[in-house]
């Protein structure tokens, strides 16, 4: 029997009426129309503390991100282009991510990641580059079709409607996508022990290395 193939979403912004959520929970119908298990982190409803390295208790929250996220096969980032980049709030879940270096993969070892991003001006590839460089930082493997939404006011209505046919299918096309890759990374250990040990010299492992950048 197939194993079943967890696709989770992360983003949103703190805005009451969130483009960029709204765009993600259309990628995930995509993943959940190719056969995907889903579920969606609304980085609202997280409510997450500001990242602390040393903090003595980890909240709730906290231990939701990382254990959904950890247990994922595919994920899908979004986050609003704020000032030529990610959001603070996306950036701070990022963050915590750390915590993940405990686990056995560490961080995003052999997880596949679509990303999304939305923007009120013309741009919209400068957040989608930035959430590359993390994904590659958590040992990530990001998939080539990313979907940057500039003007995001035309294609969604007031209450957060896509409008525009062409986006919508290529949101789907990207949930597709990262199932498809999930499916297919699933079925193999692709990163060797030796890529491993490299990506410990040049990442930080521990939250005791971390803490102490």
């Amino acid at each position: 029997m197939a194993k079943e193939i967890k696709v989770v979403g992360l983003g949103g912004s703190l805005a009451a009426q969130s483009n960029s959520l709204a765009a993600l929970k259309v990628a995930l119908e995509g993943a959940r129309e190719a056969g995907a298990k889903t579920t969606l982190l609304d980085i609202k409803e997280l409510n997450l503390p500001m990242y602390a390295p040393d903090l003595s208790e980890v909240p709730e929250s906290v231990e939701q991100l990382c254990r959904t996220v950890h247990e994922a096969d595919g994920l899908l980032w979004s986050s609003p282009l704020y000032h030529g980049t990610i959001s603070g709030s996306f950036k701070n879940a990022l963050d915590w991510l750390q915590l993940l270096s405990k686990r056995e993969p560490a961080y995003l070892t052999d997880k596949v990641v679509g990303l999304i991003s939305t923007a009120g001006g013309t741009q919209g590839l400068q957040a989608v580059n930035t959430m590359e460089f993390v994904v590659r930082a958590l040992r990530g493997w990001a998939v080539p079709l990313v979907i940057p939404i500039p003007q995001a006011w035309r294609v969604f209505d007031k209450e957060g409607h896509l409008q525009d046919e062409k986006i919508t299918e290529q949101l789907h096309a990207l949930g597709h996508e990262v199932t498809r890759a999930a499916r297919h990374f699933s079925s193999k250990v692709l990163t060797t022990p030796d890529a491993e040990q490299a990506e410990a010299q040049v990442q930080p492992l521990n939250q005791e290395e971390a803490s102490a950048s």
